[in-house]
């Protein structure tokens, strides 16, 4: 199974869920019913949610996906409280619009900070994946 968030390009949404600042978890479901998931699995002693939204989400419905990327980093000028924090932003486009979503993961430097991503596959995809492997 693809990881990889660019596997989204071409694909059509249909629902956006979550997508707020503060979110742990995004769900993005496309016209054919897979899911696909942006979250960050919780260990103890770290926080990793939604920062930031630039854009309008309705840009990213009805109609196909252009782009489709992750784009991380650490901050040398991030003021937090924390001890270790990664800045992870998504961004996608159609011809509508342009969204950019922007994680902060902020823990003692322990603990992952990543943001996880992934797909779902809808009964019919999963049917058709088979058939053609």
């Amino acid at each position: 199974m693809n990881n990889d968030i660019s596997i989204m390009i071409g694909r059509t949404l249909v629902e956006i869920k979550k997508m707020c600042v503060g979110s742990d978890q995004i769900e993005f479901i496309d016209s054919g019913g897979s899911k696909y998931i942006l979250y960050h699995d919780q260990s103890c002693c770290e926080i990793v949610c939604v920062e930031d939204v630039t854009g309008d989400p309705k840009d990213l419905i009805g109609v196909p996906l252009l782009m489709s990327e992750e784009v991380g980093g650490n901050s040398a000028n991030y003021s937090g409280c924390s001890d270790s924090h990664t800045w992870t932003f998504y961004k996608f486009a159609t011809v509508k619009g342009y969204v950019t979503i922007r994680w902060l993961g902020e823990s003692n430097g322990y603990y992952s900070e990543s943001v996880n991503f992934r797909m779902e596959l809808s009964e019919n995809e999963k049917m058709i994946k088979d058939i053609i492997e």
